[in-house]
């Protein structure tokens, strides 16, 4: 049996500008022939990983990195302090092409690099220089260290290796765009800054510039496979804490592009999350018709939209979820409102009823 949960967030975002294209403008995307603000999935699962940091243990984590052979050599160093720096340096170089991932150097001289960046769980960095040490490891050996000790980011995101198929995770959980619900208009902001120190009392700005910004209410949407993963995680992981901890750090997170300049970090204004036994379902259709603006804006119609919609699909297509929670007044119709703390802890429990079950 399959066990699916899915996770739908409005969020409504002042003037900012979340995630940038290669000029520098806010992304956007057209849905429903109209404009839309976009925060790229990339972004998202970016911020998502930091949070994560706060919430799982290191060993429980890793980093999508070139620079591999350094977090060998150091997990070497760690082992064996006596240990000189360039051998652990070659002698991580050594292991992780035994293993099956291509390194390259620019100089002799330099130390070798990824081809790409590859996602090393660190306990699989903890084990592959535990084998470095030794002198009885062989090519299996370093390849299988490799595949197993997945961390939860790899479970969770996947993982790719172009120069070794073997080495691939699918990913348990997929994220979309976020888009705005309604169609938007990117403005410019023209900016001054003043010199402190200037020799010429009637000198104009120092510098000047503009940056691109929109606001909008964005529809953000995921999903967790949570039989993929539990495939995926060692037996003795508890995947309900995982669902959770992903659950908390997609509601919480934020990508920081030009969090600086606007400050920009906002909450949710509504929440819905379903456990499903056939699908996920992706409810971006209830805005393909942008949202008109009105004096209660935009969040209060999305809202009302997202509700309706849900309706419509699960009288017409998918089954009903088999367990519903949701925060935001609009919602509690078609699912159990709850405060964040208690949608997580609800959401754990349920899971855990469920997987025992599968």
């Amino acid at each position: 049996m399959s066990i699916y949960v899915d996770f739908h967030v409005l969020q409504t975002v002042p003037p900012s500008c979340v995630n940038r294209d290669d000029t520098g403008s806010p992304k956007t995307a057209v849905y429903g022939g109209s404009v839309r603000a976009r925060v790229s999935s990339q972004a998202w699962k970016h911020a998502m990983r930091k949070e994560f940091r706060g919430m799982f243990a290191e060993d429980d984590l890793g980093n999508r990195t070139k620079n591999v052979v350094q977090l060998v050599a150091q997990e070497m160093q760690s082992i064996d302090a006596s240990l000189d720096e360039k051998k652990c340096l070659k002698k991580a170089a050594d292991a992780l092409d035994a293993a099956g991932i291509s390194l390259k150097a620019k100089k002799k001289e330099e130390i070798k690099k990824a081809d790409a960046l590859f996602f090393m769980s660190n306990r699989q960095a903890k084990e592959i220089a535990r084998l470095a040490c030794g002198d009885t490891a062989d090519k299996n050996d370093f390849k299988k260290a490799l595949k197993e000790y997945p961390s939860v980011d790899i479970a969770l995101f996947g993982r790719m290796a172009a120069s070794d198929p073997t080495l691939n995770y699918d990913a348990a959980s997929q994220v979309a765009h976020a888009i705005s619900t309604h169609a938007v208009q990117n403005e410019y902001d023209y900016f001054t800054a003043v010199d402190d120190i200037s020799e010429d009392d009637n000198a104009g700005a120092g510098h000047l510039g503009t940056v691109e910004f929109n606001s909008s209410t964005l529809y953000r949407y995921a999903n967790v496979n949570v039989s993929e993963l539990r495939k995926t995680l060692d037996d003795a992981a508890d995947v309900a804490v995982v669902v959770r901890k992903f659950a908390e750090a997609f509601i919480r997170s934020m990508p920081t592009g030009k969090e600086n300049t606007f400050a920009n970090r906002t909450f949710p204004d509504a929440v819905y999350v379903t456990i499903r036994m056939d699908q996920p379902v992706n409810l971006c259709g209830a805005f393909e018709k942008p949202v008109r603006a009105s004096e209660d804006g935009y969040a209060t119609e999305s809202e009302k939209r997202l509700a309706a919609y849900a309706k419509k699909i699960y009288s017409r297509y998918a089954a009903e979820p088999k367990a519903a929670f949701c925060i935001g007044d609009a919602l509690s119709d078609i699912a159990q409102q709850l405060s964040l703390p208690e949608l997580l802890d609800t959401l754990e429990s349920n899971l855990r009823e469920q997987v025992s079950e599968a």
